[in-house]
């Protein structure tokens, strides 16, 4: 029914003329209307972005449908703000955050007067101000002063915060805890000055323990008293039990195996008592390959900062590979791999720092059943562990854009505490994710181990403390734990056999560059390089690749196809493709 064209100003002040004229009229009667009105909402867009001087031609052709308005405008010149008077009283005087606040507005003396900038301005004032805890804040002066002769305005704003109110009582509904446990978790202190992000950390708090299915921190701001601001949480639990399925799978042509697919099942109970105690038990099966793994955690003096866990698993793993002499073709055929039953009790203390260091106490014994060279071994291991880990993430996300993951433990065992051998194990691991450009992310990681042991106790290293590399999360192209160092020997059918068995230490580094296609799928390419290996054997082993990443709503789902670049003794030049889900950090 109407169309309308805008000349003469730029495309800026031209959209903000569209948007205070509204929705174009949809029949004569709308038409009319809008007609009428045409001369004061344009008036109101110039001047809402300083210009006070504008000279409007306005036409209307109505020989043709639809009808034609055509808006000619001379803008003239814009007015100027000339001084930005800004005054607090009150005790926000004494608040750093209103400090802040100023050294981030860009308004100046010179700048072209725009009052949708003002009255953010005020917005941002207001809306800090009562995240601060000052409610009986108001303005005592809001203006803006324009001399239309020299074509300046005068900012004013004078704002009076009064008194800032103080955390009153917190309440908790909707659970079955006992009250020590969530008081643990209030990050102030009664009494302490009222604001949002310290409720924004009990928020994250709850979350972060697992029990709870929905969480509403809610200020009483309708029910103040004596200066101080009741804060009401309601809580729901999570069902008593969850399961969650994972899936993976290595496609390729490494040792044994074109196919490694991996099912992961987790059951968890998030509590179980009033105390809340919960726990996670895991089953995890590939070929040959099947784990279970129980973790019942107990909270002590805090319920995220301080926990004991209990440790129990059955956990049967294959390493490396076997051959055999094929006298026939002069080369060595695969035959199977070296295969470990492991059972492992732990019990561990792991508490949270302020900087947010976690740092783990254990104890745990092992024992663990293996057939090495067509012998027999079962040794038994008493480990006194201490670790320490530390990630920090650019953002919450579960494909954060940046962050770094740094983890250090140390391990050892001793004949005189029960131990068949003496060893000492060492690990140092790091991770670190940074986007310097938009859509360009970049994954760096490396992975240090090394076990201290005599030369004749080394066999006696169950085969899951000794260091293998290959797989998703260590050299790519390479199936899982296939690289190492290998030992020969005549088997019991007195063929020339040789088997990995692993080594003392582990060097594996990556780097990875990713680019986001859409927000939600990415492509990327790496190289990995290292290998686990003994005293002057090191012999680096390099795989390069590249795969399509779908950021989805449970986290990252990655498919990589990795190469490996170098055949060794025991490992042809490999490919394979590995899907993988979850998060870098």
């Amino acid at each position: 029914m109407l169309k309308v064209t805008v000349k003469g100003t730029s495309e800026a002040l031209a959209s903000n003329i569209q948007a205070h004229l509204g929705k174009t009229p949809e029949n004569d009667v709308q038409r009319r209307a809008f007609l009428f009105n045409v001369e004061d909402n344009v008036t109101n867009a110039l001047q809402s972005m300083g210009y006070y001087h504008a000279e409007v031609n306005t036409q209307i052709d109505n020989s043709q449908q639809p009808w034609q308005l055509t808006l000619d405008i001379n803008p003239g010149d814009p007015v100027t703000i000339k001084w930005v008077d800004i005054l607090f009283s009150g005790e926000m005087l004494e608040d750093e955050a209103f400090d802040s606040w100023l050294d981030t507005l860009t308004v100046k003396p010179g700048d072209r007067l725009n009052h949708g900038i003002y009255n953010t301005i005020k917005t941002q004032l207001i809306t800090l101000a009562l995240a601060r805890g000052y409610f009986d804040g108001k303005f005592t002066l809001s203006e803006i002063n324009i001399n239309r002769d020299d074509k300046t305005a005068k900012l004013n704003l004078h704002f009076d915060s009064g008194e800032r109110y103080l955390f009153g009582d917190v309440t908790f509904e909707g659970h079955e805890l006992n009250d020590n446990i969530l008081e643990a978790l209030v990050p102030f202190d009664d009494g302490a000055h009222y604001a949002t992000t310290p409720l924004s950390a009990l928020n994250r708090n709850l979350l972060d323990t697992g029990y709870f299915a929905s969480i509403r921190v809610l200020p009483q701001v309708d029910n103040l008293q004596n200066q101080q601001v009741p804060i009401r949480v309601a809580l729901a639990s999570k069902p008593s039990h969850s399961i969650e399925v994972g899936l993976g799978v290595d496609i390729g042509n490494s040792s044994e195996s074109g196919v490694d697919p991996r099912v992961k099942v987790t059951w968890r109970t998030p509590q179980i008592n009033r105390y809340g105690h919960f726990q996670d038990t895991t089953a995890e099966w590939s070929p040959d390959r099947p784990k279970l793994l129980t973790t019942y955690t107990i909270p002590l003096s805090h319920p995220l900062d301080d926990q004991l866990k209990i440790r129990v698993g059955l956990l049967r793993d294959k390493y490396g590979v076997t051959q055999v002499y094929d006298e026939d073709n002069l080369t060595y055929s695969n035959t199977g791999q070296l295969e470990a039953t492991k059972y492992q009790l732990a019990v561990i203390r792991q508490t949270r720092t302020g900087g947010n260091w976690l740092i783990g106490y254990s104890v745990e014994a092992v024992r663990e059943f293996y057939n090495q060279s067509d012998v027999d071994y079962d040794p038994v291991l008493y480990l006194f562990g201490w670790g320490i880990s530390r990630t920090q993430r650019g953002d919450n996300s579960l494909d954060p854009k940046s962050g770094f993951r740094q983890t250090y433990s140390i391990e050892y065992a001793n004949p005189n505490l029960g131990s068949t051998i003496e060893l000492t194990r060492l690990q140092a691991k790091w991770k670190w994710i940074d986007t310097f450009f938009d859509k360009h992310r970049f994954v760096t990681r490396l992975d240090l181990g090394a076990n201290i042991v005599s030369e004749q106790d080394f066999d006696f290293v169950p085969p899951s403390l000794r260091y293998f590399a290959g797989g998703d999360q260590s050299i790519r192209g390479y199936s899982y734990q296939e690289l190492g160092p290998y030992i020969d020997y005549i088997n019991n059918d007195g063929i020339p056999a040789r088997q990995v068995v692993g080594g003392r230490y582990l060097a594996v580094a990556s780097a990875e560059y990713q680019y986001y296609v859409t927000p939600t799928w990415r492509v990327g390419t790496f190289v990995d390089a290292g290998n686990a290996f003994d005293r002057g054997q090191f012999e680096p082993v390099v795989s390069v690749g590249g795969g399509i990443h779908w950021i989805s709503p449970i986290g990252p789902i990655k498919l990589d196809l990795g190469v490996g670049l170098k055949e060794t003794e025991t490992v042809a030049r490999s490919w394979r493709l590995h899907l993988t889900m979850g998060a870098d950090l």
